[in-house]
């Protein structure tokens, strides 16, 4: 039983690979990759779970794969099946089946047709790495992969000004909730001395000892799960993203927005329940969490004029009431809640174009307005519109979120104007190599005041770096430079943190040099043949999509996507700032967050949206 797991993941890479191979053109031939790997895949699934729950209805895990290993750090991939696991692999294989058939008629003829399909079957290999992931390391493999295809996805009419930008601010809001499995990470490593797997977490007597002599450690880890569930689930104050997510086609909305995705922050709280289910503190903080989200989506959802955003609201909605019960510990509850949501939201969001024609004859012949609201006999008129309007407004948490998060930053970014090349040249390298030189040759001169802050110094340069790389709006090659020294400045920081072995920092650093490298080309080839700054979209994938793919592919690598050693060397990295050091941890954890932005931003800019040359038509602003 534990040796047929890896095959959860490998048949999705083997069809995702086929379909890599197959022409663009040749439509029946990849829905045919693509129903050949996702029926056996779909097969594999019922059969194993129904021997399973007849045979032995006990926890499987595979064997470990070791990625990486030292005195400290261990990076293993390892996989396991429960009760969780298979409710999510059911409902995730069953649907994925169906979209993907009704897929390769709606999108018939569709210029996108491969990539969408290569994006899909992209999308569910995260999906089953991270539902059967063992522990933090292996769950965040499937999550990066996951936050990609989403963004892939959104932006899928690529040449249309709306879904591009709102595939930026969505991919914005995964990285928050990125960040937050990154720290929960970290604290765990110093928590546990091990890399836990979600198998040993169930063992109550080892949790509980640990709690009890770290019990804000686990308070800490808590909120940083529970952050991470609350982006990728919609959930306040994150709420507003979903219904810019419907800015993609509507299958794909369906099977990341309506049932799959959208519930993987459900997801993480089960997996990760038994750690923080007696702490009664953060139970009520996840449960009331739930409840004004409920409350709230449910009026949102009410004043909507879009079918698709009426239907991302009340998902949220029922995920709140899901938050709950997880946070009662309602268990079985919650997984059935969960796959009664999925299957309705697929099916509401698939039959959506045609109940829209519905309605409007409806509306024609048979409308009869209502005379009084549901709303209007308990309240006074009014309370009545003033709620009216917040709906209409949702309560205004887009704005919010500008107001309070993206806005501070791109003002504190334009303040760093004096960031240019030249700068550069004269005292931010010769910064970096002085801290190299004393580092490797003269840290015995260092004194031991200066020594102890040094690591927050160097951070804290790191963060200045990618807040200019965020804010920059003229010079793509400037930003995408500013990326890779911010990378270059945390290894320093890390590495004046604490004794271990430079082969660790090659690691890291040897994915964010070759991707450096390899995006910096790319932008200045294309600076010599095109025009390329950061103002406005420039479409340029339209032209030139071997470029646009290769600097894709830089950006992936450059962010720490789990293609390059990147990935596990940002693990690393953090394992070596010790759980006192929040303000160091806290400086690597924006930076992250913000060159991911800045990464995806200049993708964004520089090859997606409408096209720049006036020979071109104009696709509409939104989908």
């Amino acid at each position: 039983m534990n040796q047929l797991l890896p095959l959860f993941v490998l048949l999705p890479v083997i069809g995702f690979c086929v379909s890599l191979l197959v022409p663009a053109k040749k439509e029946n031939t990849l829905s045919r990759v693509v129903y050949l790997s996702m029926g056996l895949h779909t097969l594999l699934v019922f059969a194993y779970t129904i021997y399973w729950w007849l045979h032995q209805h006990e926890i499987q895990q595979s064997q470990s794969i070791n990625l990486f290993n030292s005195a400290h750090f261990q990076f293993n991939f390892i996989l396991m099946f429960d009760l969780i696991t298979a409710t999510y692999l059911l409902t995730g294989a069953y649907l994925t089946m169906l979209v993907t058939i009704y897929s390769s008629y709606y999108l018939h003829r569709e210029s996108g047709y491969k990539r969408y399909f290569n994006t899909i079957l992209f999308f569910y290999i995260g999906y089953n790495i991270t539902v059967m992931a063992n522990n933090f390391e292996t769950l965040f493999i499937g999550w990066e992969i996951l936050g990609i295809t989403s963004f892939l996805l959104i932006a899928f009419y690529r040449n249309r000004y709306l879904p591009v930008k709102n595939a930026v601010k969505i991919f914005s809001i995964y990285r928050i909730g990125d960040v937050g499995l990154l720290l929960a990470m970290w604290m765990s490593h110093h928590l546990w001395n091990e890399s836990i797997t979600f198998q040993k977490l169930q063992n109550a007597e080892l949790v509980s000892a640990q709690l009890q002599s770290h019990t804000w450690i686990g308070v800490f880890i808590s909120l940083m799960i529970l952050m991470t569930a609350a982006a990728k689930s919609a959930q306040l104050p994150f709420s507003s993203w979903l219904p810019r997510a419907m800015e993609g086609p509507t299958p794909s909305s369906a099977i990341f927005y309506g049932s799959l995705s959208v519930h993987l922050g459900v997801f993480l709280l089960l997996r990760t329940h038994p750690f923080w289910e007696h702490q009664f503190s953060v139970r009520v903080i996840i449960a009331l969490l739930g409840l004004s989200t409920t409350i709230l989506s449910i009026g949102i959802a009410r004043v909507q004029s879009s079918v698709k955003s009426q239907l991302a609201y009340a998902s949220i909605a029922q995920i709140g009431l899901i938050f709950i019960e997880v946070a009662a510990g309602w268990h079985t509850l919650a997984l059935v809640h969960f796959a009664g949501n999925a299957f309705l939201r697929t099916y509401q969001l698939l039959v959506s174009p045609s109940l829209v024609s519905y309605l409007i004859k409806e509306q024609f012949y048979k409308f009869v307005p209502r005379q009084k609201s549901f709303e209007g006999k308990f309240l006074s008129n009014k309370l009545e519109y003033t709620l009216y309007v917040l709906c209409l407004k949702e309560w205004n948490l887009d704005a919010a979120m500008y107001q309070y998060l993206w806005n501070p930053l791109k003002k504190l970014g334009k303040r760093l104007d004096f960031i240019t090349l030249s700068s550069l040249w004269w005292f931010i390298l010769p910064t970096y190599f002085i801290g190299l030189y004393f580092l490797r040759f003269a840290e015995d001169k260092i004194t031991p005041f200066a020594h102890a802050y040094l690591p927050a110094v160097f951070g804290l340069i790191g963060l200045i770096l990618a807040l200019k790389a965020f804010s920059e709006r003229i010079h793509a090659r400037l930003s995408w430079v500013l990326v890779v020294l911010n990378h270059g400045f945390i290894a320093l920081s890390v590495s004046y943190n604490e004794h271990f072995d430079f082969f660790q920092v090659y690691i890291y650093l040897s994915g964010v040099i070759v991707a450096g490298i390899g995006g910096f080309v790319v932008l200045n080839w294309l600076k010599k043949t095109e025009m390329v700054s950061l103002d406005r979209f420039h479409g340029h994938v339209y032209e030139h999509p071997t470029a646009a793919m290769l600097f894709l592919i830089a950006c992936l690598a450059l962010s720490g996507f789990p293609i390059t050693p990147t990935f596990i060397g940002e693990d690393l990295i953090f394992s070596h700032i010790h759980e006192n050091q929040i303000v160091l941890a806290a400086f690597v954890a924006l930076s992250f967050v913000i060159d991911g932005l800045a990464i995806m931003r200049i993708y964004a800019r520089v090859f997606l949206g409408p096209h720049i040359k006036n020979y071109h038509s104009i696709a509409y602003r939104s989908s």
